[in-house]
């Protein structure tokens, strides 16, 4: 693993600090994507930005910029990273401490999911333009909305992608871990109706429909159920006064497993739950399941990992493998039938007040790039879909 040290201040730190000042939750990532569009055109490059913004009721689209190949062998690769973070609980104010790690003085997310790919991203372009550095075309993606289930990639028109095989930097863990698989996700929606009745004067009148939702969630099997499995409930709203029965209550949850078939099972296991408690409480329930994002699996031997593994080792890094818990765009692309691997890229503690960087993460993300960047222009390796796209 590299082990050369950084220095904390370079206009790549620069450049990070400046990004993850501005906040950009979900929906409202313009200030960041007019930031990445101006980097983009000093460059000297042609971009775009499509129509998810309307279509998604928020306000930015995907921006694509494509550099052709300055050779004609080699494997064409696409980078994505989102534009977007999980809303802030404060203001953002990123400062590099004398370790040398990038936090939030004010008390949030920090944003580095997933702002350290955008910078590393820009700055890779930057040097592979200064170097003129031989390529095999490389696209570049950054996509709004990811953190509200992968909606910007999924907006993307993906046949303007000429690259087969892409990468993403969006895995909270130490760099030189490649993701190889990532769970299918399932989104489960509940409404339970009862009928309400002054709580003090006529409470044997009332069904309570927030006592019959907490029996179906008491009763679900939550947290981690297998090591491939997961459920959760994370929201839950009901009842108009305190001192009135609760005619309604609403409650979401979520079940993801690398395993599909134990996804529909847990689904179809939590429909039922839900059901009988809202029979015991004589209440009523209405329920909804939509796909949250598709899962996939690669093999070490895949020619996207085996390209990544070199780039890694080429700077400086030992790769290792893992499942992810999560998802993140390269569900979307795996399930288009692209093969897109997941990276990890320094960040920590994501989604967390404690969420912070490394300096060196950042610049050796770059570095990685660069590798990443020489691997596929000697490459001919193909790109085979993962399984369980």
């Amino acid at each position: 693993m590299s082990t050369v040290q950084q220095p904390l201040t370079s206009p790549l730190v620069d450049l990070f600090l400046e990004f993850c000042a501005i906040p950009s939750p979900s929906g409202r990532e313009r200030a960041v994507a007019d930031r990445v569009g101006a980097y983009l055109t000093d460059l000297g490059l042609e971009w775009d930005e499509d129509d998810a913004a309307t279509r998604l009721d928020g306000d930015t689209g995907n921006i694509y910029c494509r550099i052709p190949a300055s050779n004609g062998s080699g494997t064409p690769i696409f980078l994505c990273a989102h534009t977007d973070t999980v809303p802030p609980e404060g203001p953002i104010d990123p400062v590099v401490g004398e370790d040398g790690i990038v936090r939030n003085s004010a008390g949030t997310i920090l944003g580095s999911d997933n702002k350290a790919a955008v910078v590393v991203m820009l700055e890779s372009t930057r040097r592979i333009l200064d170097e003129t550095r031989p390529h095999a075309g490389i696209e570049l993606l950054f996509t709004p909305q990811e953190e509200v289930s992968l909606r910007g990639a999924d907006a993307f028109d993906y046949t303007r992608l000429v690259a087969q095989t892409g990468f993403v930097y969006d895995q909270g863990a130490p760099v030189g871990e490649i993701v190889l698989g990532s769970p299918h996700g399932r989104l489960l929606d509940f409404r339970f109706h009862g009928r309400s009745a002054h709580a003090g004067m006529f409470p044997e009148d009332g069904r309570s429909a927030v006592a019959a939702a907490s029996r179906a969630i008491a009763d679900f099997r939550l947290g981690r159920i297998d090591e491939e499995t997961s459920a959760n409930v994370g929201v839950i709203t009901g009842g108009t006064a305190r001192n009135v029965v609760p005619e309604w209550c609403s409650f979401s949850a979520e079940v993801r497993s690398h395993d599909e078939r134990k996804a529909i099972d847990l689904v179809r296991e939590m429909l039922e739950t839900a059901a009988f408690a809202a029979s015991l409480g004589e209440c009523e329930v209405e329920s909804e399941v939509r796909p949250s994002f598709p899962g996939y699996r690669f093999r070490e031997s895949d020619p996207p990992v085996a390209l990544a593994s070199s780039a890694l080792r080429a700077a400086g890094f030992e790769p290792t493998y893992a499942l992810s818990g999560g998802g993140a765009d390269a569900n979307v692309f795996n399930a288009r039938g692209l093969s897109c691997v997941n990276l990890a890229n320094g960040m920590m503690e994501i989604h967390t007040p404690d969420e912070h960087i490394a300096v060196g993460d950042l610049e050796a993300m770059v570095e990685v790039t660069l590798a990443l960047v020489d691997a596929a222009r000697v490459s001919q390796g193909g790109s085979p879909s993962p399984s369980g796209a």
